[in-house]
């Protein structure tokens, strides 16, 4: 139960996001699955992502999806650059809206942690002999020519007549996005992926006008945004996802988050998500401990001096935990993943320990009709052993 047991919680009240309203604040953040075929959804992710909305959950985030076929990290991850996805993904998105959940897609490219196998091959590079099973390795494209670690092959640095056709390939994902029937859009510049190798220091070395100084390493990312932005409805809102701080040998600070923030915010960005790590290693590498909420005190700094809303991340996992990050002005939105894996009825657990009324409507109307008799039944027959 909440501390203010008399006030309605904060994470079960509704949220507006200009013109796009979500039924309470947990948003499901995106989870790559590995399990796409050339990059389209199948019906493992009709049911991956269908019941996170009949759980009860406001806004639910497609997987990290990349703008281009050779954007992805592996063969198995989400793409949407082909109009064949639109209809798949439109699918799914037609029986999130169904159930109650607002449908949101991430967008993004690998940059040079691409070309690699799943996670429970360590991310290995592909190599010539993968070709044999349909999965050939690809040339990689960074902010400049340096390898991610030893084992993988160097990128090839992007020109600069070529960056213009990126911001391309963000603008047509976001259009088809739009056509598959998401209400929210996400641009991913964290966790060591392209837009985050020009951010970071550590792997941008340019010497022109996207390299240098931090106004120059940001420019790809602001021209990205600028680009969803002026194709994405006005009535509906663009999200950011940073890295706060970049991971092993940092050179990207809080300082320059904030500073990001802001011009986003200046660009139309209306949420930002605030991660941290990435840029060596895997995209979930750190420098944070790993601790119950290790992500929230970033998103409460962008949220005072960027003056925007902010969606919390990182081992949030009790209710009461997330009303507090919520009631203390850390956050505006309580994004989960893994804990949502385990139990993807989350929500309604959720709303009851907070003392949600009705919580059980978080549900499809089947499930609560029969849990609330189930409920009314075990009532009786407790007045009944008291009696």
């Amino acid at each position: 139960m909440t501390d203010a047991a008399s006030a309605p919680s904060l994470l079960f009240t509704p949220i507006r996001l200009r013109q796009v309203s979500a039924r309470n604040r947990v948003v499901v953040s995106p989870m790559c699955q590995y399990a796409s075929e050339d990059g389209g959804p199948t019906d493992f992710h009709l049911v991956h992502l269908g019941k996170f909305a009949l759980g009860g959950a406001g806004i639910v985030f497609c997987e990290e999806t990349s703008v281009d076929e050779c954007g992805r990290k592996s063969h198995q991850c989400a793409g949407i650059y082909n109009a064949r996805h639109v209809t798949q993904y439109r699918r799914i998105n037609d029986f999130l809206r169904a159930h109650g959940a607002v449908p949101a897609m991430q967008i993004g490219h690998s940059g040079r942690k691409g070309s690699v196998a799943s996670p429970w091959e360590a991310y290995r590079p592909l190599a010539p002999q993968d070709a044999a099973r349909g999965m050939p390795p690809w040339q990689t494209i960074s902010a400049s020519a340096i390898a991610p670690d030893e084992r993988t092959p160097p990128p090839r640095a992007l020109d600069r007549c070529e960056l213009s056709q990126v911001v391309a390939s963000w603008r047509e994902a976001a259009l088809r996005s739009l056509d598959a029937g998401y209400d929210i859009i996400e641009v991913h510049a964290a966790h060591g992926y392209l837009i985050h190798q020009f951010l970071s220091p550590l792997v941008n070395q340019r010497t022109d006008a996207y390299g240098g100084d931090l106004g120059g390493r940001m420019r790809l990312c602001l021209e990205i945004i600028e680009a969803v932005r002026a194709v994405w409805p006005q009535d509906q809102p663009v999200f950011l996802r940073v890295s706060a701080v970049d991971g092993l040998n940092s050179r990207w600070s809080m300082d320059d988050t904030v500073e990001l923030a802001r011009a986003a915010k200046e660009r139309g960005i209306d949420v930002v998500t605030t991660s941290s790590g990435g840029i060596n290693g895997p995209g979930t590498a750190t420098l944070v401990p790993r601790r119950p909420g290790y992500h929230v005190a970033y998103a409460e700094r962008v949220r005072r001096e960027a003056r925007m809303m902010t969606l919390a991340v990182g081992l949030i996992t009790e209710p009461d935990q997330a009303e507090a990050i919520l009631r203390e002005g850390q956050a505006d939105l309580i994004g989960l993943a893994r804990e949502l894996l385990w139990n993807p009825n989350w929500p309604a657990h959720a709303a009851k320990a907070l003392g949600v009324p009705d919580h059980l409507d978080l549900l499809p109307s089947g499930y609560a009709w029969w849990l609330k008799r189930r409920d009314a039944i075990r009532e009786v027959t407790r007045a009944a052993g008291q009696a």
